[in-house]
């Protein structure tokens, strides 16, 4: 049956005006930029800036903590069981400077707020720009360390901070996401010349290539017409099946959408509704994908000409 596919596309730094890499600890050379919630770019490497990173102090952007639980073994030593990511902590130092008194206090309180509004209005983005385009980014929360030095001569046109930024995913995540699309060709008529039934098409049995460090939880957008859309890994046998026509909308129409995410788990239709009694619970598994390449299929009951599934995810690493 004929498809319509678009090729695996290797993650790029989104094109932007980035100061000049310099050589950062733990990350090497590197243009480094604070987001902060409403978006705005605080540049952090720019040494002509009236604010920047200071080198000495930096931490906590190698690779992620992690708690290991282990059993007695009777012969000595212990087992791994388990073993659990856990929150990452980066220690910032910033030195803040300023024209006069007025102009260094203005800039101390407008990127001090740039950290702590983190704690009001969501997490902003610590962002790691190489000198070959690639961008990483990782979520931070202002922790604590907005503080001035309190030595003489500080305070007035210039003072230092040494801030604690907490990571609840401990992974830096790609800036570009990769995008897998399959769409359903010119089906032919089925049984002609008796009437045409619904028929199920499976849009390819694809290898999903994730060039990050750890698993990723995938996002899947489906478009109509689709009745019933199963999901499979194929390696595991770990699948997971949407019934659309068991909502109270029913089965997705032409140019219509539904939003599956995995993690965490939700089903969103055309209209924003929650589907998520649409999926075949208890049996459902809303599975990741490996680092390497997975192989899975995507299988749509009730498929035409325009029907498609769009897997997206963005790769997470260990480092920056």
């Amino acid at each position: 049956m004929p498809l319509i596919s678009a090729p695996y596309v290797p993650p790029t730094g989104p094109p932007s005006t980035q100061p000049p890499p310099i050589q950062v600890p733990e990350v090497g050379y590197a243009s480094i930029t604070y987001i902060d919630p409403t978006g705005r770019r605080w540049p952090m490497t720019d040494l002509s800036a009236e604010w920047y990173t200071l080198a000495e102090g930096v931490s906590g952007l190698g690779a992620a903590p992690y708690v290991l639980t282990s059993d007695q073994h009777p012969r000595g030593g212990a087992r791994l069981r388990h073993v659990q990511p856990q929150p990452r902590t980066i220690v910032w130092p910033v030195l803040v400077k300023g024209a006069d008194h007025q102009r260094f206090t203005d800039n101390w309180r407008s990127v001090g707020k740039a950290f702590t509004r983190t704690l009001r209005e969501g997490p902003g983005t610590l962002e790691v720009a190489r000198p070959d385009g690639g961008v990483r980014r990782i979520a931070v929360y202002y922790s604590q360390g907005w503080e001035g030095r309190g030595q003489v001569a500080t305070g007035i046109t210039w003072d230092s901070a040494v801030v604690t930024l907490w990571c609840e995913d401990p992974y830096w995540a790609d800036a570009v996401p990769v995008r897998v699309h399959r769409e359903a060709g010119v089906l032919a008529d089925y049984l002609v010349p008796y009437p045409t039934v619904s028929s199920s098409q499976v849009l390819g049995d694809t290898t999903v290539s994730n060039p990050g460090d750890v698993d990723v939880w995938p996002e899947w957008r489906i478009t109509g017409p689709a009745e019933v859309i199963t999901f499979t890994r194929e390696d595991t046998g770990e699948a997971f099946v949407l019934d659309t026509t068991a909502t109270d909308h029913g089965a997705l129409l032409a140019g219509e959408t539904a939003t599956v995410s995995t993690d965490p788990p939700s089903v969103r239709g055309p209209g924003g509704e929650n589907w998520v009694g649409g999926l075949n619970w208890p049996d459902a598994t809303l599975w990741s994908l490996p680092p390497g390449d997975t192989p899975v299929t995507f299988q749509l009951d009730g498929a035409a000409p325009g029907s498609a599934v769009d897997l997206t995810f963005y790769p997470r690493y260990e480092m920056a």
